[in-house]
């Protein structure tokens, strides 16, 4: 832990809040008028949540992690290890010869016509698509993800990533262990749960939208989150937690990358109205190539342009008549398929598998 080449660098300022300023923001989730009776409870309520706040209670609830760790008797948050556990459980499943072959499906569109903008989005008539082209071979099922419900369901939250990988590699745990914070109120993650029905996944698809010029925002959220299955540290205690010192001494000790999802195979529909397909094709592919996943076919990769330059409020029936890319999406779900047939019986074959990758981040 001496190292002189283990330099952790300090000088942002506080962003501890005052009693007052706490109250402020803890009491705007309670504006609606049929809390105004409630007030006494409230008032209590804010009292707990301040003590949380101010004593900085990220993880209040923690037992010894046990066997199978590099310090047993390290205090781990109880919800970290039920995630891993959960994650587990999906990794036997998924490689269990016997199990139905699996496709998670991402609706990657933030729009929804059960909230604003009343609209059902593109994105979701192209998913379910391809989800129907799925379900009707026989041995598959979809997992159906539709990141629209971090705008339109209730208390849906993915809480974005504070790179902690920037540090260093080891300080990235598997599953990510920034969340919850139960200090900071960031409770919910969504994560916990997404992280599961990936490793549980043979194959992956997103069909997502442009917006402008990259991934919408509730793609970007899970992407981000993501980055610890591309060499996250799958062993908290080692780390002592998020100790940036133990992290970096890790590092130059040498570390391996485990890639957590790699060998799932994927296909990715892109479409946009004016820009940008191309770049987010791209980006997709790369990022899921870079965290070890496999492009099904030349026809599981789609980008196209939909109403290109025309009006938005005819987009619907732009798709109406857009047989090309309904044809073009159902391909790319039925290439999928049959990788995960080939992968599965060890027949999807890499030429690289094999090779050491010299320039691992």
């Amino acid at each position: 832990m001496a190292d002189p080449k283990i330099d952790v660098r300090k000088g942002m300022p506080s962003v501890q809040i005052d009693r007052a300023e706490f109250s402020r923001r803890y009491r705007a989730r309670f504006y609606d008028p049929v809390f105004d009776a409630l007030s006494a409870e409230i008032a209590r309520l804010e009292e707990a949540a301040w003590d949380a706040y101010d004593k900085y209670r990220k993880t209040p609830r923690t037992r010894p992690a046990g066997a199978g760790f590099a310090d047993p008797t390290y205090e781990v948050a109880i919800e970290w290890l039920e995630t891993r556990r959960a994650i587990q459980e999906a990794e036997r499943r998924q490689k269990d010869p016997g199990s139905p072959s699996r496709i998670l499906l991402v609706n990657a569109s933030a729009r929804s016509d059960q909230t604003c903008p009343g609209e059902i989005s593109k994105t979701f008539r192209l998913a379910t698509l391809a989800r129907q082209a799925i379900e009707k071979v026989a041995g598959f099922e979809v997992d159906f993800l539709d990141l629209s419900a971090l705008t339109a369901e209730r208390g849906r939250v993915i809480y974005p990533c504070k790179a902690c990988v920037s540090t260093a590699q080891p300080l990235c745990h598997w599953p990510c262990s920034c969340y919850p914070n139960h200090a900071l109120g960031q409770e919910g993650d969504w994560m916990a749960e997404l992280y599961p029905r990936w490793a549980a996944a043979h194959g992956v698809m997103v069909v997502t939208p442009v917006n402008w010029y990259q991934a919408p925002s509730v793609l970007k959220l899970m992407i981000d989150r993501l980055v610890c299955a591309d060499g996250g540290n799958p062993d908290q205690t080692s780390t002592h937690g998020k100790d940036p010192v133990r992290a970096k001494a890790l590092e130059f000790a040498g570390w391996p990358y485990p890639k957590h999802l790699a060998g799932r195979v994927f296909a990715v529909v892109v479409h946009g109205d004016a820009a940008g397909v191309e770049n987010l094709r791209r980006i997709l592919v790369d990022w899921l190539t870079d965290i070890g996943l496999i492009q099904a076919a030349r026809q599981a990769v789609v980008g196209a342009y939909l109403g290109y330059y025309r009006p938005y409020a005819t987009s619907h029936a732009d798709l109406d008549e857009d047989t090309d890319l309904q044809a073009e999406t159902v391909n790319a779900a039925l290439a999928l398929v049959e990788a995960v047939k080939l992968n599965r019986a060890g027949a999807l074959k890499q030429p690289d598998a094999n090779l050491h990758d010299s320039r691992e981040k």
